[in-house]
């Protein structure tokens, strides 16, 4: 059994490659690239998957509410990835706060520069300590 920080990396991924595909104006088929991705079927990713793209306009709200002079947009599509992961997270599920900032922490070390891990961490600071998550 996979663990969780191990198929938040797959979310990512998946995510990614769907802000990509949707980006160049490719046609996406979401249960194509979960499959893709993964050795079997998990409802945590299809359930993270489909949360985050159903809500992500919602999640881009947030999370450039809580960036100064910034915008979800001029973020690597990675971090961008990581980032609206861990706000539908913390959002609309009931993972510890702590653990979400830290998983995604350790995604950005991995996947983004600094910057970008710096400021995934400020900004999931900033909407635990001022929303009601």
């Amino acid at each position: 059994m996979a663990t969780r920080s191990y198929l938040r990396e797959k979310i990512m991924i998946i995510l990614y490659q769907y802000d990509l595909m949707k980006s160049n104006h490719l046609t996406c088929d979401i249960e194509e690239l979960i499959h893709d991705n993964m050795e079997y079927v998990s409802d945590f990713v299809k359930d993270m998957v489909y949360g985050v793209i159903t809500n992500q306009d919602e999640l881009d709200r947030l999370a450039n509410s809580k960036m100064k002079d910034w915008d979800i947009k001029r973020i690597d599509k990675t971090g961008a990835s990581i980032l609206r992961l861990a706000l539908y997270e913390l959002k609309y599920t009931d993972t510890p706060f702590e653990v979400v900032i830290n998983e995604a922490v350790e995604l950005a070390k991995k996947y983004s520069d600094d910057a970008v891990r710096k400021m995934i961490n400020a900004v999931l600071d900033k909407v635990v300590k001022e929303e009601n998550v």
